[in-house]
């Protein structure tokens, strides 16, 4: 007999045939985010559990279903999941880490450009006709070339940016609560400081740090005084990192100079005004979002969901002392 499993939202294709051949497949009908009650109702039969980062998988959602045995997350966080509870009810929890790194460092960097040298507001400007002539004082940004990147975290994304800036000939500094060791500092060209030295030496800031208690609200009014004014902050890793009305706050008083967002407090909200400033780019979650991406984390998805039902350790196993 196939096992039952719920998909929170469809995946690529590739990921749901695997699936679909393999188990007998419960999926979400609605193009949102499930509520907690809709979990609860579907999930009540299940064996697997396919989630989303945006899907809130608490302890009233594994009670809800006697026979779950694994839950895989389709993301590197796994901050939406109580990873306690799913332990003490020997449920394996599953992400999907490494085979965003390089898509989402990119991204960070498309972020960091198009903030720098202010390319959304060029785009608006252009399309509401605004555009009579060149000028030599038109849309000014700031040089990238040659200026400080600051790195908050220095994981395999932190890294992955790192490596791009030597193309622009960057003076990389670092900070992570744990240092690299001489030989990994020097093969990446990076230099590291203590958090708030890093804030105030940077041009740029770029986060990539996990969502944990003690990064919460990380970059908050304290820090956005001690920053430089012209400095421009970019944020590719969790939402509530950065404390965003504080944010908007910031961008309003111009105590730096910009910042570009692909992830929020609050999503799918955003802080009251932020989108009405000029100073910000916004994007919809999207730093993974690519075909080659979004099908690999469902392919790894799948087979840590597979391996977790067959009775044998998925390969992304985040709390293997529930399997013990």
């Amino acid at each position: 007999m196939k096992h039952k499993v719920l998909v929170t939202r469809r995946l690529p294709d590739q990921a749901m045939n695997m699936l679909e051949e393999s188990c007998h497949v419960k999926l979400n009908a609605f193009d949102r985010a499930m509520t907690e009650g809709e979990l609860i109702d579907e999930i009540h039969d299940c064996d697997g559990l396919l989630s989303l980062l945006t899907d809130n998988i608490d302890k009233e959602v594994m009670d809800a279903s006697p026979n779950l045995k694994v839950i895989a997350n389709y993301a590197v966080g796994f901050n939406n999941i109580d990873v306690a509870a799913a332990t003490k009810k020997r449920i394996v929890v599953c992400n999907t880490p490494g085979v965003l790194t390089q898509t989402t460092a990119d991204f960070a960097w498309a972020l960091l450009m198009a903030v720098a040298r202010r390319v959304v507001e060029a785009d608006r400007f252009m399309r509401g006709g605004k555009y009579t002539g060149w000028s030599p004082t038109l849309l000014l940004g700031c040089d990238i070339y040659g200026k400080t990147l600051g790195l908050v975290g220095m994981g395999r994304i932190g890294a992955a940016v790192a490596k791009r800036a030597s193309g622009f000939n960057m003076n990389v500094v670092y900070y992570d609560i744990k240092r690299l060791s001489q030989d990994e500092e020097e093969a990446l060209g990076i230099k590291y400081m203590n958090f708030e030295a890093l804030l105030k030496a940077s041009d740029f800031i770029s986060i990539h740090v996990p969502l944990f208690p003690d990064t919460r609200h990380l970059i908050g009014k304290e820090q956005f005084l001690i920053m430089k004014d012209s400095a421009c902050l970019i944020n590719t890793s969790r939402g509530p990192v950065i404390d965003e009305n504080a944010l908007v706050e910031a961008l309003k008083l111009k105590q730096i100079a910009g910042a570009g967002l692909d992830v929020f407090e609050n999503e799918p909200f955003m802080a009251p005004d932020l989108n009405k400033l000029d100073n910000v780019v916004l994007a919809p979650h999207i730093a993974s979002a690519t075909n080659e991406t979004r099908t690999l984390m469902g392919v790894m998805a799948v087979k840590n969901l597979l391996a977790g039902l067959a009775g044998k350790l998925p390969p992304n196993c985040v709390n293997p002392q529930a399997w013990d």
